[in-house]
């Protein structure tokens, strides 16, 4: 397999498994928008794109409803959401693993960056990361083509073809496609070995500890 250098990674299901903080924030939101949605799992589908693209896409929110929903989502995450959290099993290890190896680390994630440093600190992760690349509050620069661009501007001194982006969304192997750059997708998050085939993934792993063995 070639040598990349930049590796790029989702944050919610693919570092840390996001699921009670998201869908109770996203719970919160609906029930202040007269909608009750009693079970968790139903809301699973929120995790991985923009918020926007969800409410509009799911519930057919217009852009105030979108505003204000998203105005209560980040009330509630940014108070408990965010620590609802958990690492994926062997996560610092490969992060350790590949600091070590001498790849260059970047997270990209359709979450505010604001949000992203937080989880990280919280996890006490941050310090493997070169950029944090999320996306600006005011809802700009979410889709994930747009935030892997960046990290690709930032890095440009790097050729496309050593970069790798990872995810467990067709929204990470899209937006690797539109920046012309091999992904990752890891089955263990959010995202269906179908919907990851389907996106056409350069690689598809099981395990983060299949990651490690990929990129050796």
């Amino acid at each position: 397999m070639k040598k990349y250098r930049v590796v790029l990674f989702d944050l919610d299901g693919t570092l840390s498994d996001p699921k009670i903080g998201i869908t109770k924030s996203v719970q919160y939101a609906l029930q202040k928008a007269g909608i009750e949605v009693s079970n968790l799992d139903v809301l699973e589908s929120f995790i991985g794109p923009p918020l926007q693209v969800s409410f509009r896409e799911i519930y057919g929110f217009n852009d105030a409803q979108i505003e204000q929903a998203i105005s209560d989502y980040r009330e509630r995450f940014t108070e408990r959401g965010m620590f609802e959290n958990k690492l994926y099993e062997n996560i610092p290890a490969l992060l350790a693993d590949l600091k070590q190896k001498g790849y260059i680390l970047a997270i990209a994630t359709s979450k505010p960056t604001l949000f992203a440093e937080q989880i990280l600190k919280y996890f006490n992760l941050e310090h493997f990361f070169d950029l944090v690349a999320g996306s600006n509050l005011d809802g700009t620069r979410s889709a994930k083509g747009e935030i892997i661009a960046f990290v690709r501007d930032h890095f440009n001194e790097v050729d496309n073809n050593q970069f790798m982006m990872i995810g467990d969304r067709k929204y990470d192997i899209v937006g690797a496609h539109e920046n012309q750059i091999d992904s990752i997708g890891v089955t263990y998050g959010y995202g269906s070995l179908e919907e990851l085939t389907d996106a056409q993934a350069t690689y598809i792993v099981n395990s983060v500890n299949e990651i490690k063995e990929l990129l050796g």
